[in-house]
């Protein structure tokens, strides 16, 4: 494996930092309600972007994670936090009061409770949509160790879209996720979402510039796209900490790009690619809002 690089940002991964009005009312009320933002928990670099644009993703089941992924800034733990139990009811409130139209819910993982949290998960979309019923939903999901039950409650819920990323390639993951995870049974968890519910759209996300080649990179899209995902991200890895997985590699736009279209020509129905692209970035993109308002209205 190449030595870690240092982390000297190239020029068309600068930054770009601000704050302003709408940015600092979010803030404000996330923090009064005691809810939690995985914008910015995870540092994410896109935060007023997403923001501004009526799009936001909140973290329930508390700020500590019981896994131990090493790429990832959420704080850790081998046991979470208590449940809020009104946490349903104050994330309903928050996404009327912002007049959200597309939401992303996440958590950390909960491997220390029974459902390792799934019935709050589906407690959070319900409330969600009888606050806020032409509200799309977006759910990113842990893995649940593969726990069927657990996953049979999310798709119960009938959230728009169901997100689980893999994060890297099969061959580094046993370097940079939690020992619980696996490659083969994240694409299995993708897989059992689209065959129990055809009509929830999936999504994944994969960070480079962990040392991956361009091979794996292709082969992990395959895998992705048999697995029946719909969506697709892209992004540049950057290390939170130096305690963090190094960045190998600084991959260029051009090969965003590339990478892009490549993915299109395999059958993805949407693909978001580039340094600055997570998970969550552009979620609610209008090519997205409209698939999925199609969708909702032929059902």
């Amino acid at each position: 494996m190449r030595p870690s690089m240092p982390d000297v940002l190239p020029e068309w991964l600068t930054i770009r930092a601000g704050s302003n009005a709408k940015y600092d009312e979010v803030k404000s009320m996330i923090n009064e309600l005691g809810l939690h933002s995985v914008c910015t928990e995870a540092r994410c670099p896109n935060i007023n972007e997403c923001w501004n644009s009526g799009t936001a993703t909140f973290m329930v089941l508390g700020s500590l994670c019981t896994r131990g992924c090493r790429f990832c800034a959420v704080s850790k733990k081998a046991s979470g936090q208590g449940i809020d139990t009104e946490e349903p009811k104050k994330l309903a409130s928050v996404i009327k009061k912002w007049k959200l139209d597309y939401v992303v819910i996440t958590s950390v993982c909960r491997d220390d409770l029974d459902d390792q949290g799934s019935a709050h998960f589906a407690r959070c979309v319900e409330e969600v949509r009888r606050e806020n019923p032409n509200t799309l939903i977006e759910l990113l999901i842990p893995d649940f160790r593969g726990d069927s039950d657990c996953l049979a409650r999310i798709v119960a819920s009938k959230p728009d879209v169901v997100g689980h990323n893999v994060e890297t390639v099969e061959r580094l993951t046993p370097a940079v996720r939690d020992r619980r995870a696996s490659y083969i049974q994240s694409l299995n968890l993708l897989k059992k979402i689209k065959e129990a519910d055809p009509s929830i759209y999936t999504k994944s996300a994969m960070m480079l510039g962990m040392g991956e080649t361009h091979d794996e990179i292709m082969r992990s899209m395959y895998d992705l796209r048999n697995s029946g995902v719909d969506f697709l991200a892209l992004g540049q890895y950057l290390r939170p900490s130096p305690g963090h997985v190094g960045v190998k590699e600084f991959v260029k736009p051009e090969t965003f790009d590339h990478l892009r279209t490549t993915a299109l020509g395999m059958g993805f129905l949407y693909v978001a690619a580039g340094p600055f692209v997570r998970s969550s970035y552009k979620a609610g993109e209008y090519f997205i809002r409209r698939m999925v308002i199609e969708n909702r209205n032929s059902q």
